[in-house]
């Protein structure tokens, strides 16, 4: 199977400072793949060489066979865009952009799209009165309306509330059930870890990282977080150490134990509980989130 995205040996650099040094990597068709990245890593030089609005200095890049700094009329329609900042006229109505995006990709104006991102009563107000979230639902439509087969979301749901994001990410698993394949930017390692299938950590222009989120979560210090809270709180003032442990902490009215042996951390902490005579009031055990992970890495340089 073509990859639908793929990124080899791809360096990107203005004048004597390299933004992006030899990365590649590639996303396959149906894929959300997530590009992650502290500000300054390369995430933006990036998407802007894939989305042909930069050359690559050295390296190849490749949507659905197309070199997109070469030839970029055979690009238009395989690729939609959403950036984080639309720089949409204010003056612009809701319609004049459907027609004028449309006319653009030469097809009908989607008022269906309208309907479905909830625009269909704001057709005639103009962008600079719609909400954040509006204005985000309107660039998604604009970047679909023509149903390119890879999409570009630079990070679609920042500043929005938490009912216009779980909207957005409705919208964008159901273009992943159509077969899009989409690329997204972001710094929310909760999105991320939610929404995509695949991820690559960029830092200081060099992937760092890259894989499933449960792969990355995986990797590294490997800690789980054991959480315990008993009803006469004998643990929080009780230093006794169990099998796997390397850090205690206490958090309010738990104590939450970093292991490395999550099976026989838990086992020798009830059997201990019940011996003191205290009783479990609440067990949670987690994996370490990719927000954790991708600090590690960030914070430490780590590399794969």
């Amino acid at each position: 199977m073509q990859a639908a995205v793929e990124v080899t040996n791809f360096t990107k650099r203005y004048g004597d400072f390299t933004a992006v040094s030899g990365i590649s990597f590639q996303v396959q068709p149906g894929e959300i793949f997530g590009l992650l990245g502290p500000n300054g890593a390369g995430k933006t030089s990036t998407l802007e060489c894939l989305e042909g609005l930069r050359s690559a200095d050295q390296g190849s890049l490749s949507i659905l066979g197309v070199d997109p700094g070469r030839e970029t009329r055979k690009l238009r329609n395989l690729i939609g865009v959403q950036l984080q900042a639309s720089g949409l006229p204010a003056a612009m109505t809701v319609d004049e952009a459907m027609r004028f995006f449309c006319a653009y990709h030469q097809v009908a104006p989607r008022y269906d799209l309208l309907e479905r991102m909830g625009l269909g009563e704001k057709r005639q107000a103009q962008f600079g009165q719609l909400s954040t979230g509006q204005q985000r639902r309107l660039a998604l439509a604009l970047a679909i309306a023509h149903q390119p087969p890879v999409i570009f979301l630079d990070e679609p749901t920042a500043g929005l509330d938490v009912a216009s994001r779980v909207e957005l990410h409705s919208l964008i698993q159901d273009l992943k059930s159509t077969g899009a394949t989409i690329i997204l930017a972001t710094h929310d390692m909760a999105e991320a870890e939610k929404m995509t299938d695949r991820v690559a950590i960029l830092l200081r222009g060099k992937i760092v990282a890259d894989g499933t989120p449960r792969e990355l979560t995986a990797t590294g210090s490997g800690y789980t977080k054991v959480s315990v809270r008993t009803e006469n709180a004998l643990l929080q003032t009780n230093g006794h150490s169990f099998a796997g442990v390397s850090q205690r902490q206490v958090l309010d009215d738990y104590v939450v134990y970093y292991s490395t042996e999550t099976g026989k951390t838990v086992s020798e902490l009830m059997d201990y509980i019940n011996q003191q005579g205290d009783k479990l009031v609440d067990l949670r055990v987690e994996r370490p989130s990719l927000e954790e992970r991708f600090l590690e890495i960030t914070h430490t340089g780590d590399v794969k």
